[in-house]
């Protein structure tokens, strides 16, 4: 089953690969990644998507709530979300091809943030299904270097993660757990 998880965490060096390094020893493969500063630049929240069975990635998710600079994880799979993903493409447009690719930007809500003597360059976001099916029909056309963000997603919810920061105190946390073993 595929799990969209939320992890927000103490924005300092080291956590993303603290993180990833754990989910790998675990044989998760992180099908999708993206990482930024929340509201509060304290805290970064990191966005991934993993592939696996519900208990196992239960026992993941509680191993990651044990890394003290992580405050709060959550797994959107049951739950009700908006998520995005981010993508630049560049794609041979040249002659009557450039309008028809235009045409297609529009349709999908993209835009053209570059224009080459042989291509376009479109920015364009959305769900996975909407990435994927834009970059099916750019293929015929030839496309020439493709990035994309990762996915990233927030509960519908009025609250927000970050509320779980707001009563986080480090000092607490590497006391208990130093207290504990």
């Amino acid at each position: 089953m595929r799990h969209v998880l939320s992890a927000l965490v103490m924005n300092q060096p080291g956590v993303l690969a603290h993180i990833s390094g754990m989910l790998a020893s675990r044989a998760f493969n992180i099908d999708s990644l993206a990482v930024g500063e929340t509201e509060n630049p304290e805290f970064s929240r990191i966005t991934f998507v993993v592939t696996g069975d519900d208990r196992v990635l239960d026992q993941v998710r509680k191993q990651l709530e044990k890394i003290i600079t992580v405050v709060k994880v959550l797994d959107f799979s049951n739950q009700e979300y908006v998520e995005r993903d981010l993508m630049l493409i560049k794609v041979r447009a040249e002659g009557q091809k450039r309008s028809e690719v235009r045409e297609l930007v529009e349709i999908f809500r993209g835009k053209i943030v570059d224009v080459g003597t042989g291509h376009v360059m479109v920015e364009i976001s959305g769900t996975e299904d909407k990435i994927e099916a834009f970059i099916e029909l750019m293929r015929p056309f030839g496309i020439i270097e493709l990035v994309r963000t990762g996915r990233i997603a927030l509960l519908r919810s009025p609250h927000g993660v970050a509320e779980a920061a707001e009563e986080f105190q480090p000092a607490e946390v590497v006391e208990a757990s130093s207290a504990g073993g």
